[in-house]
């Protein structure tokens, strides 16, 4: 089972959920939101929603909105590869974010980018509809669900 293998730490927790999981919606997009908004407007049933922004850090792909959204769709958390904004807005949040850090700039809204395709960060390779699960001490992804 494929934890974020990485040297350091490198996912900043964010949201009032310190702990989520649920089956995984993969995103792959660089410096633009509006696949992410799209797929966050769908009804989230406990999923996860794990963002492939490149580990840009260069704009936010995630802000306060789109979490706020995000929690009122159902959605159990989301993992952004890339920065989220409007910090303090997600922390009021009951739901789980992780992102590398926060930036206030806002993304491109050009529409541009892939759904549900395997995607690779942080040393992990993330299929749609795997299990991924966070809490305090990192995050862990598995092809199946498991007893926790």
């Amino acid at each position: 089972m494929p934890c974020f293998s990485h040297p350091k730490p490198i996912f900043q927790i964010y949201g009032q959920c310190r702990a989520f999981s649920g089956p995984i919606v993969t995103l792959k997009v660089f410096e633009d939101s509006v696949l992410v908004r799209e797929q966050l407007e769908t009804r989230g049933d406990g999923r996860v929603l794990v963002v492939d922004g490149g580990g840009s850090m260069r704009c936010a792909l995630v802000g306060g909105n789109l979490v706020v959204l995000a929690q009122n769709m159902g959605w159990a958390g989301i993992v952004v590869n890339g920065c989220v904004r409007d910090v303090d807005e997600i922390n009021g949040c009951d739901i789980g974010v992780r992102a590398l850090a926060s930036h206030p700039q806002k993304s491109n809204k050009k529409g541009i980018g892939e759904k549900h395709v395997p995607i690779h960060f942080a040393g992990t390779l993330i299929r749609d509809g795997e299990w991924l699960y966070a809490d305090s001490d990192g995050i862990l992804v598995s092809k199946t669900e498991l007893s926790v």
